[in-house]
């Protein structure tokens, strides 16, 4: 198969996403790694356990293993990085290559946007949910108690290397934690996908590579059209919260790790499905549509009663999205559409209290 390239244009900071099983290795032969003084490879060591060869080698300088999970999303393992990086005297030209999921994607973009005040980064997704989203984009964030992904920078990677391959190691849960980013995407921005979606679920669920490989195509696409027409999410881009609302504030109230980030966002769909029936944007057989859809991927839909409402309230008043006081949600005017609307916090009590 050819690579199927797609470009994120950006003017200046514009970058290919390359999407083909088996490309992941390409990345030593980008520009980027050749210019490069030294090629730091930031991953978790049950990725350099699965793919030694990946992160290791001769064009390979340094190699920075952290712990894997969202708990370890830090300030102590970004400063892991910056620690190797300094004692290695690594400097401007240096590049950093992500070669894991969504929280080294995260932490590396971050670390390679504040050391030395920027250097250029690689991402090599291999999560189905860093292929689909977190790769793409620039934004780059570590966690705090308080708030997921408050302290953090834009970014943009120089390329993005997106091989399906990867994903035949990956566990089934994260498997299906990858296909929340991917229904999100139909649900904001094409509804025709998300009947492919719904048609395809038994043969996506068990990684047939063809299907694999165009709906992973089809997400980025997607991602990278909302990107280009916002990068610093001052307007559309907050499309892409869709669920996320709902979804940080589960990861928080559950402690993070708890649930998977794309567990999380499932539930965050189901939810704002509901929440935009309740106002009165679609209707309860489109927000049970959703239910099933999510469903049918394996993911939750249900508030789990450890998390408290008020707890979960509490969290989702730190969300990046809120201005003046007020919480923005994403939510549907059709299946398909997105559209960012206000909307008081007992109404989101209410949602939480019929899904448990």
């Amino acid at each position: 198969m050819t690579t199927q390239s797609i470009t994120v244009r950006l003017g200046g900071r514009s970058y290919p996403l390359h999407v083909r099983p088996g490309c992941s290795d390409d990345w030593r032969a980008s520009e980027p790694t050749r210019a490069a003084s030294a090629r730091i490879v930031v991953t978790n060591h049950t990725v350099a356990s699965l793919y030694p060869a990946l992160v290791s080698g001769a064009a390979v300088d340094l190699c920075v293993k952290l712990e894997d999970g969202e708990r370890f999303k830090t300030p102590e393992s970004l400063d892991a990085i910056y620690s190797a990086m300094l004692a290695a005297r690594c400097d401007r030209k240096s590049v950093i290559v992500a070669v894991g999921g969504g929280v080294v994607g995260d932490m590396a973009g971050f670390a390679a946007a504040t050391y030395m005040r920027g250097i250029p980064f690689l991402q090599v997704p291999t999560t189905l949910l860093a292929q689909v989203d977190s790769s793409i984009g620039g934004k780059t964030a570590i966690n705090h108690p308080l708030g997921k992904n408050m302290i953090g920078a834009f970014h943009q990677p120089r390329e993005v290397f997106i091989d399906p391959l990867l994903l035949r190691t990956l566990p089934d849960a994260e498997v299906s934690a990858g296909f929340a980013e991917i229904i999100k995407h139909a649900l904001i921005r094409d509804a025709v996908y998300l009947d492919w979606l719904e048609s395809n679920a038994s043969g996506l669920i068990e990684r047939t590579p063809a299907l694999l490989t165009e709906a992973i195509h089809r997400s980025c696409e997607i991602k990278a059209a909302i990107v280009e027409a916002d990068e610093f999410e001052t307007g559309e881009r907050a499309l892409l919260n869709l669920g996320h609302t709902f979804g940080h504030a589960l990861e928080a109230a559950l402690g993070y790790g708890t649930w998977l980030h794309g567990q999380a966002v499932g539930c965050g769909l189901v939810l704002a499905a509901a929440m935009s029936a309740r106002v009165g944007l679609i209707d309860d057989a489109a927000a049970a549509r959703v239910r099933r859809i999510v469903a049918a991927f394996g993911l939750p839909t249900q508030v789990p009663e450890t998390a408290s409402t008020e707890s979960l309230l509490d969290a989702m008043l730190l969300d990046k999205k809120n201005e003046g006081g007020k919480v923005r949600f994403i939510l549907l005017e059709a299946l398909g559409r997105g559209v960012i609307r206000a909307a008081p916090t007992e109404l989101a009590a209410q949602v939480i209290d019929a899904h448990r």
